[in-house]
Formats: structure tokens, C-alpha cells, sequence
């Protein structure tokens, strides 16, 4: 892995500012007694182009730019943003946030040093640098495949969104980083119709790569990949309801990994004790089979961070380790809450939030099982290949689960498309009934976001094909 420490002299002239201009900065938002500050400059640029039924729908391009500044009182938080760069905007926001903080003497800033980062994302083609046209014939070669594939494709849209961003992170710590972080995503969406039935699906992926992506992964393919599935299911069956097993195909399925349990893992919950794994580390949590890692170090991947918004370096945290909870992830306050080292977790959407303990790519690690062996111990189940989310309590792990893509496993064998399937559980209780894990770990290409709390932010998942023994299917036939 190489190392970067980043132009910082190109970065500070980037947001109009200095160190010494910094430096006061962070004095000014500590003068009433806060424990720490840090400050987030961002220079976000986003584009779009999007095709629907062979048109040009929308093409759209954006700056953003603004800093903010955060003052941390003991569990107290203030914050301000702005999108005036000059001293005195500085200075009005670093006064807002450190209203936080009476009384108690005031702290001075460390003077900062430049924090070494990895260089998990470099660019071959940077998608800005190229052809608004060249771009869109990439988005008509997956249009054209789609409709290729199937006549009952009747529509057809796609989608191609980019972003690169510039963040300088100033810490009264004395910690100085910057960091250049590109995001593509390519979405092929079809809709497959026949008679009275009609069926949509999606297809695509990314990460934070150029244009050089599509040289492992062309339009054509992901255009005939969504209508396959978009005919496919066109005619499924209802799915059956009921206490089935359930296998989870590799890959995106990681999605229930991330939701059921990962959110319960990030510590701010864990600091509140709102989360059902509060106070748990070093017990058995999962069964024996599951080791699950949250990674922000794997290069390219949607979810990697050369540096979390906190300026902490990203690491590959083992959350359960063959069944027994290791460990949360973290932001800043709850590192401190908890007397840890950073995990690299604390992120936010843009300058405007906080940051908060999130996830990066999180997954579950191969397991000593045959993916076709695990299929064939199934007499009467549901295979699921793809989800469109779902919905968590965090107190208790209990969720729902939407499975866009599923399948019968009937006497060992993947059989008819199944539509209508939810799948109910409970986080650690659904874990606990891991049974078989297979060797064909895949993480899931680079599409999903994930919320808290008003956020967004880019995440990976993976897992491999896992048995899970029992689990509620809602459907609508038993």
C-alpha cells in the first residue's frame, strides 16, 4: 500500500485560507472552555447524465463548497457551517459552534502536523476529464444491450453519476490531512412487461474508479444483467410465508449483514446504550461460523477512506470473531467514552453534519462450506440473490428485509423465481442460526448508500453464501 501526504500547500489555496488562519480558527471555537475542535473544508463537484427510452433526460453539474467547524464539550457537541471562506465567516462560525461550551478554561490548539494517508483510490481516467459524449455512449451500449436482450424489455433507463471531493481536516489535537476522493456509479434500470405483468430491475455498480472501470465491467453486461432479472421475474410465483430456511446468495445479500446487525455495532449507540449489544464485548453474540469485518482499507471499494472526516486513519476492524463480539466502531466521542484508539468510523455526509460512527465495507468472512453443498442440505427453502433494502430497530435488531431477486430451494435444488418476499428476523437471533458458510466470499459492487440520522454516506457490502436455518418468509401462500 503507498502512502500519501497530500499537496497541503494546493489544499489550504483551495478553501482560501492558511495554517496560522487555522490555527485561530480553532483557538477562537476552544475559547470558552470546549475540549476539542477540528475543522472540515469540502470542495465537492458532482455531475450526472442520465438516458431514458433512448433520450437524454437530464444532465446536470454542481459545485459545493463550505466548511465546518465542530466544538466537542465533554458528550456536548456544537456545530456551524458556512459557505463564507473569509476570516470573518470563519471566525462567526467558529463562535456559533463554541456556544456549546461555558464556563471551564480555555484550550489552545496543538500546532498540526501533516498526516500521512494511504492511496486505496487512484484514477487511471477521471470521468471529468472526459467527453460529455463519450460518456453517454457508454449509457446507449447498455440501452442497447438491454433491449437486445429480451422483447418484453419496454423501457429502459440509465444512469451515470460522478463525484470527486477535496476535504483538508484541521484538528486542535495538531493534525492536518487532505484528501482527494472520486465516486462513480452506473445504474441500468428495466422494465420487462408481458399481458398484465410487469416487472422492473436494476443493475449496475462503481466505486471510487475512473473511467477505467468499464474495462472489467461493461454497459452491455449490466444492461443485459437487469433485463435478465427484470424477465426473470417477470412471471414469479407468490412467494410461500412461513419458518423456512433461508440461503443468502454472495455478495449483495451483505445488505441484511450491514443493516440487521452492523448499525447495532456503531458505538454511539453502544455509548447511549440503545444498541442490543451494549455491554456485550467478549460474548458470544453469533454463531461460530461468522467473523464479521468492517474494512475501510480495501482499494477502490465504494466504502474505503484514505482518511475518515475526522482525520483518523481507516482500519479493518473485526466486529465478531467467530461468534464472539470484539469490538464497536467509532467516532471521536465515543473513542474517548470508551479510553480506544480511533477505528477510523467517524463520517459524515458533507460539511453541513456532524460525524457520526459509521460503516465502511462490511462483511462477513468465508466459511469451510461448498456454495452448491449448502444449496443441495436445503430440502424446502427460499434463495436470495438481491434485496432493495429494509428497515431496523437498532434497540433490539429486529428487522424486514425485501428481496428483489429470490428463488425456491426445493429438494436441494434452485428452482422457480418467488416474488413477495420478506424476510423477518432478528439481528443476533438470525445470526445465531448461521449454520453453513460458504467459500465464495464477494463483496458487492460499489451501489449502495447508507442513512443515519438525516446522513448519507457510501458503503460496501459483502458475505459469502450462508445457510441460515429458520427464518420468518413473509409471502402470501404457506
Amino acid at each position: 500500500m503507498t502512502t500519501q501526504t497530500g499537496d497541503l500547500t494546493v489544499a489550504f489555496r483551495r478553501f482560501s485560507t492558511d495554517t496560522e488562519t487555522a490555527a485561530r480558527v480553532l483557538s477562537r471555537a476552544l475559547a470558552r472552555g470546549g475540549d476539542f475542535a477540528d475543522l472540515f473544508f469540502e470542495r465537492r463537484e458532482t455531475g450526472l447524465i442520465s438516458l431514458d427510452q433512448q433520450r437524454v433526460e437530464d444532465v446536470e453539474r454542481a459545485i459545493h463548497l463550505g466548511v465546518g467547524v465542530r466544538v466537542l464539550a465533554g458528550d456536548a457537541t456544537g456545530y456551524a457551517y458556512t459557505e463564507d471562506l473569509s476570516t470573518d465567516g470563519l471566525y462567526r462560525a467558529a463562535d456559533t459552534a463554541a456556544a456549546i461550551a461555558r464556563g471551564g478554561g480555555a484550550h489552545e490548539a496543538v500546532a498540526a502536523e501533516t498526516v500521512a494517508t494511504p492511496s486505496l483510490y487512484p484514477i487511471e481516467r477521471s470521468t471529468f476529464d472526459a467527453a460529455a459524449l463519450d460518456k453517454l455512449a457508454l449509457l446507449r451500449r447498455a440501452d442497447e444491450a438491454a433491449r437486445a436482450y429480451d422483447a418484453r424489455v419496454t423501457r429502459v433507463t440509465v444512469t451515470l453519476v460522478e463525484s470527486v471531493k477535496d476535504i483538508l481536516i484541521v484538528t486542535s489535537d495538531g493534525r492536518v490531512v487532505t484528501d482527494h476522493q472520486p465516486m462513480l456509479r452506473f445504474t441500468v434500470g428495466v422494465v420487462a412487461e408481458e399481458g398484465s405483468a410487469r416487472q422492473s430491475a436494476n443493475e449496475g455498480g462503481g466505486g471510487r474508479v475512473g473511467l477505467e472501470y468499464f474495462d472489467a465491467h461493461s454497459p452491455e453486461d449490466a444492461g443485459r444483467e437487469a433485463a435478465r432479472i427484470a424477465t426473470t421475474m417477470l412471471h414469479a410465483a407468490e412467494a410461500p410465508a412461513g419458518q423456512l430456511p433461508v440461503v443468502l446468495g454472495a455478495g449483495d445479500s451483505g445488505i441484511l449483514l450491514h443493516e440487521a446487525i452492523g448499525h447495532g455495532l456503531e458505538a454511539d449507540f453502544n455509548r447511549k446504550k440503545t444498541s442490543n449489544y451494549s455491554g456485550r464485548v467478549g460474548e458470544r453474540v453469533a454463531s461460530e461460523l461468522c467473523t464479521i469485518v468492517d474494512d475501510g482499507t480495501i482499494p477502490s471499494s465504494r466504502g474505503s477512506i484514505n482518511v475518515d472526516d475526522e482525520g483518523n486513519l481507516p482500519s479493518r476492524n473485526v466486529l465478531i470473531e467467530d461468534g464472539i463480539l470484539r469490538g464497536y466502531l467509532h467516532d471521536h466521542l465515543s473513542r474517548q467514552h470508551f479510553g480506544l484508539d480511533p477505528s477510523g468510523n467517524g463520517r459524515r455526509q458533507d460539511y453541513q453534519h456532524v460525524p457520526l460512527p459509521r460503516m465502511t465495507n462490511t462483511y462477513m468472512l468465508a466459511g469451510p462450506h461448498d456454495p452448491e453443498e449448502i444449496i443441495a442440505s436445503v430440502e424446502r427453502g427460499i434463495y436470495a440473490r438481491s434485496f432493495s433494502g429494509g428497515q431496523v430497530n437498532i434497540s433490539n435488531g429486529d428487522f424486514v428485509f425485501s428481496v428483489t431477486e429470490g428463488y425456491l430451494i426445493e429438494g436441494g435444488r434452485i428452482t422457480a423465481p418467488v416474488k413477495g418476499v420478506n424476510l423477518i428476523g432478528n439481528g443476533p437471533d438470525c445470526l445465531g442460526r448461521v449454520t453453513m458458510c460458504g467459500t465464495d466470499f464477494e463483496l458487492s459492487d460499489g451501489r449502495w448508500t447508507c442513512g443515519k440520522d438525516g446522513q448519507s454516506v457510501p458503503v460496501g457490502v459483502g458475505i459469502p453464501t450462508v445457510k441460515i436455518s429458520s427464518m420468518t418468509v413473509g409471502g402470501s401462500r404457506t
